[in-house]
C-alpha cells in the first residue's frame, strides 16, 4: 500500500522514533531467561511495527519497493526450506523450493536473451553475493585477468576484488556516472598482456548511470581484446528488471551481445521482503567452479551452501502476480514520479540531474542532518539522492520538497541572507547546479 506522510510530525515525536532501540523495546535477552509470555513478545513485535511504519512513511532515498503484499504465503513460514546445491540438480534434502527457483531462473533468463539450456544461475542472498559469483566464474576463466571497473561502481565490486586478491583498476567515470571509455582504453592498452574481466554497471548506485555495453565491447576489441580474452560481468542491481521494459531501452542487457554474467536484486525492484538476488551465467562457465558432495545429493556451483528456500517463492510469486504488463507499468510510473521530483526540485532553484531511463534523482545535499535522516536519504560527499520506487506516491515527494524549501528558508534567515546553496557542477555538472555562481552561468547562457 503506498503511504502519504502527514503534515507535520514534532521533534519529540521524531525523538522518540529515534530512540526505539533494546532499552525502550524491552529487547534484552537475560542470561537465565526461562521463555517469555507470548503477550510480552507481542507487544514488543506490534511495538517494532509501528517504529517501521512511521520510518516507512519517509522511506525515499534506498532502492527497496515497499509496496507487496505476501500474506499469501504465510502458511510457509511453518517450514524450514533449504535450497542447499545446484537447483538444477536437486537435492537429497527434500524440503526445498528448487522449482520454484529455476521458474523464476528461466523468467529471467528469457528476460535477458539467454536459452534455458544456454544459462545457469541460482537466487543469492542479496547483489553482493551475486557479483561475488559472477567475477569468480570471470576469474576461473581469467585467472592472470585484471579487474576493471568504474569510480561510481557498488563498493561490493572493490571488496570482491581483494577477497580473490585481483588486481583491480579503478576507471574513471563521466559526469553522468557512466565508465569512461577513454580511460577504459588507456588501461586496457597499459594491460594489454593480460585478459581483461570488465564490471559494467546497469544502473549506478548513486546516480542511477548505465555503463554503455556496446562501447566497452567496441573499446575492448579496438584495444587488441579478442572475445576469447575478455569477460564482461552487467551488475544490473536495480535496473536489470527495469531497461527491459522501457521500450528505448529493452535490448540495453542481452546475452546476444558477448557478455558473461548479469545480475539483479531481487528485494529492489520486485519487492522481496528478504535480501536477495539473481545471478545469471552461462552454463559453459559452471563446470570450473563447481563439485559433486554426496552427502546434499547434489552439485555445489554456489557461493553458499544453505541458502534461503523462501525468497525464491517470494520472486517466483510477485513475478507471477503482477505478470509483465504490471511491471510495465511499475516502471513507467517510477520514471514518471521521477521526472516530477526532478522538475519540482529544478523550478524551486535545487541543483539536481536525472540520468535518461533511471528513477535516480541526484540534488544537492541538504544542510540539515536530521532532514536526511528523517527522509532516509543516501548522501555522499556533497550530494544526495532520491530512489523513486513504487511505494513513493506524489504526495510523499511534494512533502519531501515543501519541506525541503522550508529548511533551506529557515537557514537562510538563520544566517541573516548570507546561506548559498552547494555547489555540485564538479559532481554533476554545472548545468545541474543552482548555486550562485552556475545561476549566473545560467543567466548569461540565456
Amino acid at each position: 500500500m503506498a503511504l502519504t506522510p502527514p503534515p507535520h510530525t514534532t521533534r519529540e515525536e521524531e525523538q522518540q522514533h529515534n530512540n526505539n532501540n533494546g532499552c525502550h523495546m524491552n529487547l534484552a535477552i537475560s542470561p537465565n531467561c526461562t521463555g517469555e509470555t507470548q503477550a510480552n513478545l507481542s507487544a514488543v513485535i506490534n511495538h517494532y511495527v509501528h517504529t517501521l511504519n512511521h520510518f516507512n512513511l519517509r522511506n525515499l532515498g534506498y532502492p527497496t519497493n515497499q509496496n507487496f503484499n505476501y500474506d499469501a504465503l504465510a502458511p510457509l513460514l511453518q517450514f524450514h526450506l533449504n535450497n542447499a546445491g545446484d537447483p538444477f540438480v536437486g537435492s537429497s534434502f527434500r524440503l526445498n523450493s528448487t522449482s520454484f527457483e529455476v521458474s523464476a531462473l528461466d523468467w529471467f533468463a528469457n528476460l535477458w536473451d539467454i536459452q534455458k539450456n544456454k544459462y545457469w544461475g541460482y537466487v543469492t542472498t542479496g547483489g553482493t553475493e551475486a557479483n561475488l559469483h559472477a567475477i569468480l566464474v570471470g576469474r576461473e576463466q581469467f585467472p592472470d585477468g585484471v579487474l576493471y571497473t568504474s569510480e561510481d561502481s557498488h563498493y561490493s565490486i572493490f571488496k570482491i576484488a581483494r577477497i580473490y586478491r585481483m588486481q583491480c583498476v579503478k576507471v574513471r567515470s563521466l559526469i553522468s556516472g557512466e565508465i569512461d571509455c577513454a580511460d577504459l582504453k588507456a588501461s586496457l592498452l597499459h594491460h594489454k598482456d593480460r585478459p581483461a574481466i570488465i564490471n559494467l554497471n546497469i544502473g549506478t548506485t548513486m546516480k542511477g548511470a548505465v555503463d554503455d555495453i556496446d562501447l566497452v565491447i567496441k573499446t575492448l576489441e579496438e584495444s587488441g581484446f579478442n572475445r576469447d580474452r575478455f569477460y564482461i560481468h552487467c551488475d544490473a542491481a536495480l535496473f536489470g528488471i527495469m531497461l527491459p521494459f522501457l521500450k528505448a531501452a529493452s535490448k540495453i542487457i542481452s546475452f546476444k551481445k558477448p557478455i558473461g554474467s548479469v545480475s539483479v536484486s531481487g528485494h529492489k525492484f520486485l519487492g522481496c521482503p528478504i535480501p536477495c538476488g539473481v545471478v545469471i551465467t552461462r552454463s559453459e562457465y559452471i563446470n570450473a567452479s563447481s563439485r559433486d558432495v554426496e552427502i546434499i545429493g547434489s552439485r555445489d556451483a554456489t557461493i553458499t551452501g544453505s541458502r534461503c528456500g523462501h525468497a525464491p517463492i517470494f520472486l517466483w510469486y510477485a513475478i507471477k502476480k503482477k505478470g509483465s504488463i504490471g511491471i510495465q507499468n511499475e516502471v513507467e510510473n517510477c520514471i514518471a514520479n521521477a521526472r516530477y521530483l526532478h522538475n519540482r526540485l529544478s523550478d524551486a532553484g535545487i541543483g539536481a540531474m536525472l540520468n535518461e531511463y533511471s528513477n535516480i534523482v541526484v540534488f544537492e545535499r541538504p544542510l540539515d542532518h536530521q532532514f536526511s535522516r528523517r527522509w532516509n536519504l543516501a548522501c555522499q560527499g556533497n550530494i544526495a539522492h532520491v530512489v523513486v520506487m513504487q511505494h513513493v506516491t506524489i504526495q510523499m515527494l511534494d512533502s519531501f520538497v515543501n519541506e525541503f524549501l522550508h529548511k533551506r528558508s529557515f537557514s537562510r534567515f538563520e544566517d541573516y541572507g548570507s546561506f548559498q546553496p552547494l555547489c555540485i557542477a564538479e559532481k554533476v555538472g554545472a548545468a545541474n547546479c543552482s548555486c550562485s555562481m552556475h545561476n549566473l552561468y545560467h543567466d548569461c547562457a540565456c
